[in-house]
This record gives C-alpha cells, structure tokens and sequence, in this order.
C-alpha cells in the first residue's frame, strides 16, 4: 500500500513499521508483566495499578501499538488510520507523563512514589519514558502529519484531564488515600490547578510533536504553524 507522501517511512508495512510496534508491544507487555507481579497496598485496593495516570497511559500505547502492528501484518488501511487517531491521544499523554514524572522525581520523588515502593532503573524507565520514545517515533517517521490544531487538542487534553481527576476522586472514596503522595499535599483548588496545568502542557506536547514531525520531515508549513499558528486559524483570503 502506498503510504502518504510527507510521511518518513512507509507505514503500514511488514518492514520498519512492523519492527518498531513489535518492539513496542514488548516492552509495553514486560512493563505489565512486571506490575502483575508487584505486590503494593495500591494493587490490593479500589481500582488497582489503573489509579494511576502511568497506567492507564501504557494502556492506551498498548492499544495504539497493537492496532499498528495488525494494520501492519494484514496492510490494512483502516487500522492504519484508527491507529494514528489513537496516537493523537496517546503521544502526548505519554510525553506528558515523562515531563511530570521525571520533572517531579527531579524535586522529590517521594511526590510520586512512597520511599518503601521506588522503583529500579529498568522498570522505571519502561513505565515512564520507553513509551513516550516509542510514540514519539511511531509519529516523526510511521505516521502522515497530524492535523488537529490548539484548540482541539486543548479540548481533548483538559476532558482527559478532568476525567482522571474524576477516577482518582471516586477511587479515593473507596480508599481513602491518593495514588500519588503529591495529591495528599494539595487542597481541592490546588489540585485543580495542577490538573489545568496538566492539560495545558499536554496541549503544548501536542504542538511540539506536530513541530518536531515538520523538523524531521522537512516541512516547513508544520514547524510555522505548531509554533506561530497552534489555533490553526486561517486569514480571510485564504
């Protein structure tokens, strides 16, 4: 099948493209064989391991990676295109996910992880960076350019944003304790700051991807728009 023309590298295909989701999926499934086998209170209550953002990021580049490699395998243009609609989603989330991970670990990283459950370094590095890499790639050169603009993606980032804040709000009814130590320092507005926050630089995530997918394919129209124009708002003699 013939793949889009400011697309990198062909995609779907059983080369570069079945390789890179292949390695993907790996490491996605290792991290989950890992967690399967990680006894903590937070596995033992209310919503499990899926309290936390982590996870429930890994899930959706599961998914993503897992629907590449089918569309892969069969060369189907349909799975293709679901695919990159997932990875609309799932790109900037995880890259979202390193930002706050790695940025709060860099304070303190008894905000995001009790003392007695700190992770080693390869099992760290598969939840909260081996994924945002891999999307990332998966973009730059499987993908054709993205065309959601600011608002858009401010839309989705700020509804995925107060969905989560809603599942850890309910799974702290049923626990009565947060998933993440920095929520328990935080009043109601300072959480909802911090998720506003959250949202916000999930959208800018958004437009670095669309800048860095113009740098690497050597589009220009990409890397002007995700910085000068990220509303993708057209003049009127257009």
């Amino acid at each position: 099948m013939a793949h889009h023309p400011l697309q990198r590298l062909a995609s779907p295909s059983r080369q570069h493209s079945l390789l890179l989701h292949l390695a993907g999926i790996a490491s996605f499934l290792a991290s989950f064989r890992f967690l399967a086998g990680w006894e903590t209170p937070m596995s033992l209550a209310f919503g499990g391991h899926f309290q936390f953002l982590t996870i429930l990021g890994l899930s959706l580049a599961l998914c993503t990676f897992t629907v590449g490699f089918v569309a892969d395998v069969t060369l189907s243009a349909p799975l293709f295109r679901l695919k990159n609609v997932l990875s609309v989603c799932s790109a900037p989330l995880e890259v979202l996910i390193s930002i706050l991970y790695w940025g709060l670990c860099a304070i303190d990283k008894s905000l995001v992880f009790p003392p007695d459950f700190q992770l080693d370094f390869l099992p760290d590095f598969g939840f909260h960076a081996a994924p945002a890499l891999f999307l990332s790639l998966d973009l730059l050169l499987l993908s054709p350019p993205w065309t959601i603009n600011g608002y858009a993606a401010l839309a989705l980032s700020e509804a995925l944003a107060f969905l989560y804040w809603f599942w850890v709000e309910y799974c702290f009814s049923h626990n009565g304790w947060y998933p993440y130590p920095i929520f328990d320092m935080l009043s109601v507005w300072q959480r909802a700051l911090l998720f506003t926050f959250s949202a916000l630089l999930m959208t800018g995530s958004t437009m670095m991807l669309k800048w860095g997918f113009g740098k690497i394919n050597g589009i220009e129209e990409f890397k002007k728009e995700a910085v000068t124009n990220p509303a993708g708002i057209r003049a009127k003699d257009e």
